[in-house]
Formats: structure tokens, sequence, C-alpha cells
């Protein structure tokens, strides 16, 4: 339906013809003889312009322009009268009127007149919604914003805004008190005016040049004072016109984990000292057994034996949970690596498949290994034994029988990978980020009867990465997992080992 327009005047002949006129240009009109008839419509119906005539009885046009309700005031007014003269015309523009018609009208010039003062009324309303919800926005923001600063300032943690110019922008007291930073600060403020690590300043200048990140985040310890604080820091980013996004900082948020890191120690100590106690008495009770097995406190019943060589393996499982605990504890101090040497993988890779022939042949799985373009590493032989020991120990334990275990060895650019492939029950996908965790253990039907202390991966990872290697692990459940090391290599001649 097309607009409403009130037409006022006292002549029922122009009534009629506008009515008539108007409703066919798809108008909607509503009469009223005089000022006073509008007003009670007015009162009680909206309408969109307002046709109004000056001489009428009852009350005129100049005194229903006067009496006309403040809501009603926005409105558009075209005045139609036969009385044109100038001070009348000044007199209703005065009073707000949007046009003035002499009669006899001319029809083209009154419909681009009433056209013009519609659209006009829109586009006021438009505006006046767009400025109502500015306001609306502005506010919202304004009390989000409040509320934003009022959480950022209570929170025990630091929070640090940087920009693109490596300046402070926004920080809550907190990272003033965890920085020992006194005094108050006037954002911004350049970065290296608060933060003294360089480290934390190299991870942001990072961030800020747009380097892809391994993660979405960054987390890292640093030291001030007696403190030791984790900071986490991830890239802000914004629009730019000819990239979706651009980085346009970066936010810090720093922790006191000064603590965490003393009970850390404390256990640590803890399971050390509880380890060292306990070795040495299992040690001893073992070397009595040992004793009894070999008849050398005379000859012993079969069921005595039976008993005794249960007990000698429940004491090595324990030897073995405390041999754990130990490397556990000496990796987490830096201890673990003693003597780093230049050593041929391709022997000690030999030695150790040659060590667990007869396991896996026990097991019926067939082991084979193979090395190539090989060439020589910087480590701890014992510390690599220790690796190739764990890793293959569980290929054999996770394989069933008839199945293939595979180690295959070769020099890759300044590296040497070494890849541990088994054909056994796989890992399942989202167990393989766990895998490497202290204590845990995948579960699967098929290797209830498989023992461990959850221990060998961590420590592999440990050892792994003390010499500056890395470690991953591929697996398709029921397939068969593949563990691949990547060890730095030195400079040396290629050797070949025999499959």
């Amino acid at each position: 339906m097309g607009s409403t327009i009130l037409l006022v005047d006292d002549e029922k002949w122009v009534r009629e013809s506008s009515q008539r006129l108007l409703t066919e240009s798809g108008y909607e009109v509503i009469t009223a003889e005089h000022g006073q008839r509008a007003l009670d419509f007015l009162s009680k119906n909206p309408v969109d312009l307002i046709l109004l005539d000056i001489k009428m009885p009852v009350m005129g046009g100049e005194e229903f322009l006067q009496a006309m309700p403040p809501q009603h005031t926005d409105i558009p007014v075209i005045v139609i009268t036969g009385q044109g003269s100038l001070d009348i015309a000044v007199n209703c523009m005065k009073k707000g009127v949007y046009d003035f018609i002499t009669k006899p009208f001319d029809i083209p010039q009154l419909l681009h007149s009433i056209e013009r003062a519609l659209e006009k009324r829109n586009l006021e309303r438009k505006a006046r919604t767009y400025q109502e919800e500015t306001v609306r926005n502005l506010l919202e923001l304004s009390t989000q914003k409040k509320r934003l600063e009022t959480i950022i300032s209570c929170m025990a943690n630091g929070i640090m805004v940087t920009n693109r110019h490596l300046e402070i922008v926004l920080h809550n007291p907190a990272l003033l008190r965890l920085l020992e930073v006194s005094g108050p600060l006037t954002n911004p403020v350049p970065l290296n005016a608060i933060v003294q690590d360089d480290s934390l300043i190299e991870t942001l200048k990072k961030i800020q040049s747009g380097e892809p990140l391994e993660k979405e985040f960054v987390a890292q310890e640093i030291r001030v004072g007696q403190r030791v604080l984790r900071a986490i820091s991830a890239p802000t980013l914004e629009p730019e016109r000819h990239v979706f996004w651009s980085v346009a900082g970066a936010v810090t948020v720093i922790e006191d984990v000064t603590l965490f890191k003393q009970l850390d120690q404390m256990k640590s100590d803890f399971v050390n000292m509880v380890a060292h106690e306990l070795r040495s008495p299992l040690v001893s009770i073992r070397q009595l057994n040992s004793v009894l097995l070999e008849g050398l406190a005379g000859p012993l019943a079969e069921k005595q034996e039976d008993f005794v060589k249960r007990g000698v393996k429940k004491i090595d499982a324990l030897l073995a949970l405390i041999n754990d605990l130990l490397d556990v504890a000496k990796l987490e101090a830096g201890r673990l690596v003693q003597k780093r040497t230049a050593i041929d993988l391709s022997e000690l890779i030999e030695d150790m498949v040659l060590l667990m022939q007869l396991r896996a042949k026990d097991q019926g799985i067939l082991l084979t290994h193979s090395c190539e373009n090989m060439k020589p590493v910087v480590a701890d032989p014992r510390n690599i034994e220790e690796v190739l020991n764990n890793l293959l120990t569980n290929a054999i334990n996770y394989s069933p029988e008839g199945g293939k275990v595979t180690v295959t060895a070769r020099g890759v650019d300044n590296f040497v990978e070494i890849k541990v492939s088994d054909t056994g029950v796989g890992i399942a996908p989202e167990e393989l980020p766990k895998i490497f965790y202290k204590f845990y253990r995948v579960k699967h039907p098929k290797t209830r009867q498989v023992t461990g202390t959850g221990l060998g991966l961590s420590i592999v990872k440990g050892i792994v990465e003390a010499h500056r290697g890395s470690i991953h692990v591929e697996s398709v459940p029921d397939r068969g997992t593949t563990f691949t090391v990547m060890l730095p290599a030195v400079q040396g001649d290629p050797g070949v080992c025999p499959s």
C-alpha cells in the first residue's frame, strides 16, 4: 500500500477531485473539512503527509500548524490555498511547511512536490534511525570497554597488548607487578622499557613480522628476579585493504609459575630420593634370590624354584620402573646426557637388533634392519642404545605373532633418519598426541598382557631432543606404527651395514 495523505480543505469539490487524483497515483487519501477534524484524526491514526488549506471554518491552516502535537512535527505539510500572498507563504514556511502551492494548482507540480516531500521524510527517518543506532552502538561499545577494562584490571595474570611498532598499548596492574616495574605507565610505551627478556622480545618481533608459527600461540618461560614466569603470546589481526587480515600486533598473557616450578622440583627430588633408597635393597634381594636359584644355598624343590623365579621377575619390573624414574629425573635436571662422542649408528643398530633377535623369535616376530648412506652423529652411546631399546621393545611387544618389525637408517641432508616400523595393533588418532606423556599407555584389548611403566617414550623423546633431534610417529590402527627419529649428523664417510 502507498503512503497515507491527509487532505484538509473546506471545499468539497477540492477534496473529492484531489482524493480521486491522488488515489489513482497510488496514495491512500483521508479527507477532513477543517483543522479540528484533522487533529482528531491525527490523534488516533498515523499519516505520511498533510495537504493543508489555509482559510477554513472552525480551525484554519495556520491555527492547525500551531496546534500540531510535537510527535507529529516530522510530518511534511504542503499548503494548498487560494490566498497566495507572500506574507502568508513566509509565515507558513517559518512554521515548518515543506511547500506552498496556490490554487488553481498544477497537477504535475503537486505530484512532484508530494514525491519530494515523502522522499525527504524517508531520508530523515533513515538518518534518525542511523543516528540512534550509532548512539546505541557507541554506548554499547563504551559499556563493553568498561567491562573489559574492569576484567583485565582484576586479573591475577599480566596482560600486555603490543602494536606493530612493538609498543605496549594496553596493560594491567598485574603485568607491572610481575615484571617488577614501579609506578604507573602511560600507553603507548616502548616494549623494551619494561620487558628485559630478549627471548620474549624476539618472539614478539617474529609474530609481528608475520612469520608462520608452529602453533597459534608461542609459550615460553622467562625469569624476572626470583620469579619464573610463563608468557603465552599470540598475534592480533586487523582487516587490510589488499588482504583479508594482517598482523597488527600481539597479545601476551604472563602468569607466575614459580610455585609450580618449585613443587615440580620437590616432586623430582622426592622421586629421585625414593628411587635411590629403593634400588639398593631391591638389588640386594635380587642377588639373594639369584644365589637361591643357582643352588648355592642348597637345592630347591620345583615349586620353591618357581616361586623364587616369579619373585625375581617382580623385582626386575620394579628395578625397571626405578631406572626409568631416575632417567626422567636426570632428563628434567639436564644430566642424562653425560658423554658425547662421534658414533657410528650402523654398528649400534646392528648390535641392538642382534640383542633383540631372540625376544623377537620367541614371539614369532621377523626383525630386520638396513642402513645406507650413513653419517656419524655426536651423541651419548648409552642414550642412543636406550632409545633403540625402547622403540624396538615396544614394536615387538605390540606386534602379533607372525608380524614384522623393521629398522631402517639413512643419511638425509644434514641428519640421520632412523625409522622403527611394525605391523602391530597401531595407535588410534586421538591417542597419538598423548603417547609421549609420562605414564601414558595406549589402551588396546590385544595388548592387555603387555606390562610397562608408561615412561619409555617420554624418556625417548627427552633423549632425542637433548641431542637436538626430533621424533614423530605415524600409525594406522590394526596396520602398524612407525617412529621416525632425526638426529643431526656430522661430516664423515658414508657407510653401509648389511641387512
